[in-house]
């Protein structure tokens, strides 16, 4: 299949494997699950009974005072008391194969095609690190939230794009499925999607 370039007005081919798929909801749903559970801290801890301080005697006497039966402090239908089913640090990570994982970023980018929400540049060069001449620039191409493909970052586009709001730049080897669909539009260059089509080979 063929990609068009933007401001060369040619077409670029590329690979139906990568940018011809068919869309697997399911697969693009857990990987991003994964990767979302990822970034979780899965720092959360409380204490059980066991590990509440205090308690040691009975708080009352078992007979005559005509209230419950009582036999520590710590006990979870207390106030204060320890937890009956304690949260503890844990990891929230999942194995996902790397041939899943192509699989998903394959699919999501044949999707984006499909919708036609992937815009293909020749180059995307500034003259300067200024963040209105990027505005400009993405403005003429109709482009809002949009998230920028490049092979490496250029420092003069890196510091264009960091004050504005809603557009993200990211390196090949930084491509995440959640960026893919954190944004309305992608914006990829030529040596990008070839480097692209490379890695998911």
């Amino acid at each position: 299949m063929k990609l068009k370039v933007i401001n060369g007005g040619a077409e670029l081919a590329v690979s139906d494997t990568t940018f011809g798929r068919e869309y697997n909801e399911a697969l693009v749903h857990q990987i991003i699950t994964a990767y979302r559970n990822a970034g979780r801290s899965g720092t959360k801890a409380q204490l059980t009974k066991a590990e509440v301080s205090g308690g040691g005697r009975k708080p009352r006497p078992q007979k005559g005072g005509g209230t419950s039966r009582a036999g520590s402090i710590r006990s979870p239908i207390w106030v204060g008391g320890g937890r009956a089913f304690a949260a503890k640090p844990r990891s929230f990570e999942q194995k996902v194969n790397r041939k899943m994982y192509r699989g998903a970023l394959q699919t999501m980018l044949s999707e984006l095609v499909r919708r036609d929400q992937l815009v293909v540049t020749q180059e995307l060069a500034l003259e300067a690190p200024k963040t209105k001449l990027l505005a400009e620039k993405l403005k003429s191409l109709g482009l809002g939230k949009t998230l920028i493909v490049v092979e490496a970052i250029e420092e003069k586009l890196f510091l264009a794009a960091r004050n504005l709001p809603h557009v993200q730049v990211l390196p090949v080897a930084a491509l995440d499925p959640l960026s893919l669909v954190s944004y309305d539009k992608v914006l990829m260059t030529v040596g990008a999607v070839k480097m692209i089509e490379e890695r998911l080979q």
